[in-house]
């Protein structure tokens, strides 16, 4: 296997998930690591966020990441080879108000990676864009949607029940040629 220094932010987060994985830990990746890797790093991001499922207590997560090598920095864990930290945010893993019901699973060299969906990935950065008017955020969620197949009538339903149906039906016109009703749930990379 591929050192840590020279892991990309997905192998890097196929790893840790997988190693969490193994000790009982369930986590997706979610935010801007998201987006890095949806969007083939055209936009980076060196935080990757893993919200758990069941929250598991603060000392099993620090022993967990000190196997891998990681050591807990104020609210980060960082490793001495890579630039790439981690975060647990506090769950529930939800975009904007709703739960995500279901995440994709990504087979790749070091381990399974369970990380947002392609549509889901977007209604998490528009709810950047919606409720703080982060336009960086809709450059990100454009940049998934260049990249992957999208439930663009999901995201509609979602945006009205934001209440931001207006919003979306000012943006729909980038997201237009991406009328693509996908939602796969294991893919090879």
């Amino acid at each position: 296997m591929k050192s840590i220094k020279n892991m990309t932010i997905g192998e890097l987060a196929a790893y840790a998930c997988n190693h969490l994985h193994k000790n009982g830990i369930q986590v997706v990746l979610s935010g801007g690591a998201c987006v890095s890797f949806y969007s083939k790093n055209r936009y980076m991001s060196y935080d990757l966020d893993f919200i758990e499922n069941i929250p598991s207590t603060r000392k099993k997560l620090k022993q967990v990441m000190e196997q891998i090598g990681f050591t807990e920095q104020q609210r980060y864990y960082k490793h001495p080879d890579t630039k790439f930290f981690i975060e647990f945010p506090p769950g529930p893993l939800a975009v904007g108000d709703e739960p995500v019901k279901d995440h994709s699973e990504i087979q790749l060299s070091t381990g399974i990676l369970f990380l947002l969906s392609p549509t889901d990935c977007i209604k998490d950065r528009l709810a950047g864009y919606y409720h703080w008017n982060d336009k960086q955020c809709l450059e990100q969620a454009l940049l998934v949607a260049e990249e992957n197949p999208i439930d663009i009538d999901e995201i509609e339903r979602w945006s009205a029940h934001e209440g931001k149906l207006k919003e979306f039906q000012e943006i729909n016109h980038f997201f237009n040629k991406k009328k693509v009703v996908s939602h796969p749930r294991k893919a090879k990379r």
